[in-house]
Parts: structure tokens; sequence; C-alpha cells
């Protein structure tokens, strides 16, 4: 797995998860209207690169059992990212995504796929795409200005986020959990790190665990016939140097001699 591939100009240049998604256009995509933001790492090294890397692998192993023979991986951060953004591509082909963000119904540009500051200063997320979705968010929320009839109409979108911004000003995010927690709004508290440790869904799941003293996420995905867990603390520096040594075909004799000149 590499950033840019094994190939092409930049094959041989050094690089990081932002510039990969930068080249793919995903970077472009995602941001308030002024400038792009990084979104993590997520985009390129785990999304673009890790994963595609792990199903690479998986359907490398596949073939081989069928032909007996290996073959080489060219797992490009920049291919990965390029295909998660498959769907924008698509949606540009078909004249429906517009390149300034904030102008489409992903990207923050909708009413009613958004995120919304709380009396308290926190924040909520709203997914009401569907049109029954929007309707139950219109009902619960109290929506009844006629404006909000016009769901799809990109041209008022901007007019009906200020309205709905200032309707969810009114209460603090607890008290919108209340409302809209568990409903078909399609609704979910912006939590932080901290916050999420806590929320009863993700105990309930045990999305979130104490391993070893360290809260980390839990297996994903999950099995139902050979369950998934956690195998062991990370590894320690230096922890298998001597196995692998001598899987490369060290002597005990040359493993002894890097140790004692403090090579390890």
């Amino acid at each position: 797995m590499t950033g840019w591939g094994q190939t092409g100009s930049l094959s041989h240049a050094a690089g990081h998860d932002i510039n990969y998604i930068s080249l793919t256009g995903a970077l472009a995509a995602i941001g308030p209207t002024d400038r792009p933001i990084p979104p993590l790492n997520l985009v390129g090294d785990f999304g673009g690169g890790a994963m595609f890397l792990a199903m690479g692998m998986c359907a490398a192993f596949f073939e081989a059992e069928r032909s007996g023979k290996g073959q080489v991986i060219d797992c490009a951060m920049t291919d990965g990212s390029a295909s998660l953004m498959t769907f924008f591509f698509n949606f540009m082909a078909q004249g429906l995504y517009h390149p300034q963000r904030e102008s489409n119904m992903l990207d923050g540009g909708a009413h009613y796929y958004n995120t919304y500051e709380t009396s308290d200063g926190k924040f909520i997320s709203i997914g009401s795409i569907e049109p029954q979705f929007y309707a139950e968010l219109r009902e619960r929320v109290g929506l009844t200005d006629k404006d909000f009839d016009q769901q799809h109409e990109a041209a008022g979108w901007p007019d009906l986020k200020e309205k709905l911004a200032a309707v969810f000003k009114t209460k603090t995010r607890d008290e919108w959990d209340k409302i809209l927690s568990g409903t078909d709004v399609c609704y979910a508290p912006v939590l932080t790190l901290d916050e999420a440790i806590t929320h009863p869904h993700n105990k309930d799941r045990d999305t979130l665990i104490v391993n070893d003293g360290v809260v980390q996420p839990n297996v994903a995905p999950r099995f139902s016939r050979t369950p998934s867990a956690i195998q062991g603390p990370p590894v320690t520096p230096g922890q298998h140097n001597e196995t692998a040594l001598k899987d490369w075909g060290f002597t005990d004799e040359e493993v002894e001699a890097l140790r004692s000149d403090q090579i390890l």
C-alpha cells in the first residue's frame, strides 16, 4: 500500500493523506464554502488505503486458491479515495453535482441534511432526505412555514437553513434528543469522542470498550457464526525483532551480534 501507487509520475514522491485526496477531487468536495477542510485522515489513509488493501488481500487470497498463483497488490490511496468518490462522479455525469462546496445535497448545502447548533452550544445532525422522513422532521420540529414545502429546490436552501437553525437554537441538545432520538427523522446528536463512550446505543452494542485500560473501538464487522474479538494488546517496539530476523534467515549468532552492537 502506497499513497501514489507503484506507477505514475508521482510514484516516488513523498506525500500524506491530505495530498492523496487532494489529487482525486475528494478534498475539494469537503468543507465550508470558503475552503476545503481535511476530513481527519479517514478518506486516504484508512478508507482509500487500509480498507482497499484489506479487500484486495481477501480477493487475492480467493483468486490464489483457484489459480495456485500469487500476485502483487498495487493499493494506492489515490485510487482508493477516487473509488470512494464514485457516487459523486456519477452525480457529476448526470449534471447533478456542483463543484462549489455547500451547494449540494450531501455537502452541507441542503437544510434537511446538515448539522445545527443548539441553545447550549452543542450540535445535532439531521438527515431527512426521503419524503416520509422529511415530513416527520417537519411535524416533530414544527416547521409549518410553507417555504419548507419546496424541499429539493436548491435555490431556497440557504433561507431554509437559516430558518431551521433558528428553530434548533431554541432548545438544548438534550431537549432535542428527547424529541427526535429513535424517530424516523434520521437524527443523532453530534457527540465528542468522550461523549460517544457513554451513549446508550454504543453501550448496548459494546461499540466502544475498555481493553487493557484503554478505551477503544470494538471489532467490526461482526460475524454470527465466528464471533470476532480483540486478540490482545498492541505490540511494543521491537517485540518481534528476533522472530522476524530468524524468519528472514538470520542465525542466532547474527541476531545476538545485532543485539550486542545495540542495533536491536
